[in-house]
């Protein structure tokens, strides 16, 4: 970040990495929208293509020294247009990080793009649009984050039907700001085949077996659930409940600046104030797999390499 502003003229509060690291570590956030504002800095210096390339290649490069296999990376690609770039531009330099990580470093990727929630509904179409015009550059879904209370999915019905006509999956963040009716409109009217974070589905039991029954895919985010105030702590979280009751979840990060967590810090987090063993997070880890945006022959063959790693890792 202070590279990137110092590239491109922004003011950063502090030009020390580890202040600027630390200043943006959302713990004393009070809700989901202060945890939501610390993104105006990270966006402020990713309004060039150079900026966009340089960071998605980081991220991948990061995640493939920790040990991933595959990343579904989603971002807003309107919030880079405040300068010289078009939405549709965003996506392709991003994509270009990313096709240099899995060359050097064999990380597989996919793109969603967000809309959000706070913006007007003409621009969520026009994300939808960017979505499919962009298949062949990576992107895999479709997705509608931001600031969930008072911004009901369903009022985003025409992006979403949209994405469905062109056989683009979607995902959906709800139940975490707002409880599970925005799960129950996100499956019901705009066809979510997966959930972000869904931490309050246990508030309907009735809509929680229906996920069940019918495979919705939790995306869950244990230390980013903590820092919005959703649940109290990692012990508290629903997700050893979820876990246990047959649901399909699986653990991620978030965002890895805000959050001030890695993947692999995450899972040994949660394991441990849930008590869970190698059996747990083993399912865990293979729901991720079975639950990702790609053609079932590509996932058939990562899972393999997932299954003979988690031998070799947990036996």
């Amino acid at each position: 970040m202070v590279a990137l502003a110092r590239d491109q003229g922004v003011e950063l509060p502090s030009q020390d990495p580890g202040v600027l690291g630390r200043m943006m570590v959302a713990d004393d956030a009070a809700d989901l929208e202060s945890y939501l504002d610390r993104f105006r800095l990270t966006i402020s210096v990713l309004q060039t293509p150079e900026a966009l390339e340089r960071v998605a290649y980081e991220l991948a490069e990061d995640l493939a020294l920790e040990g991933t296999l595959y990343v579904e990376v989603r971002f807003c690609p309107l919030l880079n247009t405040r300068g010289r770039l078009t939405s549709v531009q965003a996506v392709e330099a991003a994509s270009r990080g990313l096709e240099r990580a899995q060359k050097a470093h064999g990380i597989r990727w996919g793109l969603i793009v967000c809309a959000l929630r706070s913006l007007p509904h003409a621009q969520a179409l026009e994300m939808a649009e960017v979505a499919l015009a962009t298949r062949s550059r990576g992107v895999v879904g479709f997705d509608l984050a931001g600031a969930e209370a008072g911004f009901p999915p369903a009022e985003f019905l025409e992006a979403f039907r949209l994405v469905a006509e062109g056989n683009l999956p979607v995902t959906i963040h709800a139940g975490e700001g707002w409880g599970p009716d925005s799960i129950r409109q996100a499956i019901h009217r705009c066809g979510a085949r997966r959930i972000g974070h869904g931490t309050r589905l246990r508030e309907d039991p009735g809509l929680q077996a229906y996920v069940r029954d019918f495979g919705i895919h939790l995306e869950v985010c244990p230390t980013s659930n903590v820092q919005t105030r959703v649940v109290a702590g990692l012990a508290e979280h629903p997700v050893g409940e979820y876990l246990t009751a047959g649901l399909s979840l699986s653990i991620n990060t978030d965002n890895r600046l805000v959050s001030g967590v890695t993947l692999v810090e995450e899972y040994a987090a949660i394991a441990a104030a849930q008590g869970w063993g190698r059996s747990e997070i083993r399912r865990v880890a293979r729901n991720a797999f079975q639950a990702a945006f790609l053609p079932l022959p590509e996932k058939t063959a990562l899972l393999a390499r997932v299954d003979q790693q988690l031998d070799e890792a947990l036996g």
